[in-house]
């Protein structure tokens, strides 16, 4: 049984995904989305890919809280995040919110989402 900490960061990582899914990207309510899509994969489609990357986030967000393959979903989020971030800061540094700094918020997350997925979950939570 998840403890109640565990359960409460699923729910702001899943609150992560489906935010910048939603609104920054398929809402087009930050822009600069968009433009580091069109830096990295080009212009013709960036609106399209974008989009598609939105609803794909928001799938993770959907996904996150199913708690279906808690583990699988762990090891994905961290593959997803690691790949974005590091194709980002290579090829559009610039455009990110925070620069190359953008990293080390990156691999806080991977953290998180690591310590809830695989360490803090091993622990059985105690009856009182």
């Amino acid at each position: 049984m998840k403890s109640t900490l565990a359960k409460t960061i699923d729910y702001l990582v899943a609150m992560i995904w489906l935010a910048n899914g939603l609104f920054c990207k398929v809402l087009h309510m930050v822009p600069r989305h968009e433009q580091i899509v069109a830096r990295i994969l080009g212009n013709d489609y960036s609106r399209l890919f974008t989009t598609i990357i939105g609803i794909s986030e928001m799938l993770m967000a959907v996904w996150i809280v199913s708690g279906i393959k808690p583990r699988l979903n762990v090891i994905m989020q961290i593959v997803v995040i690691a790949t974005m971030n590091t194709i980002e800061f290579i090829l559009a540094a610039d455009l990110l919110l925070w620069g190359r700094v953008n990293a080390i918020f990156a691999l806080l997350l991977i953290a998180i989402i690591y310590f809830n997925g695989f360490v803090s979950k091993n622990k059985p939570v105690q009856q009182t």
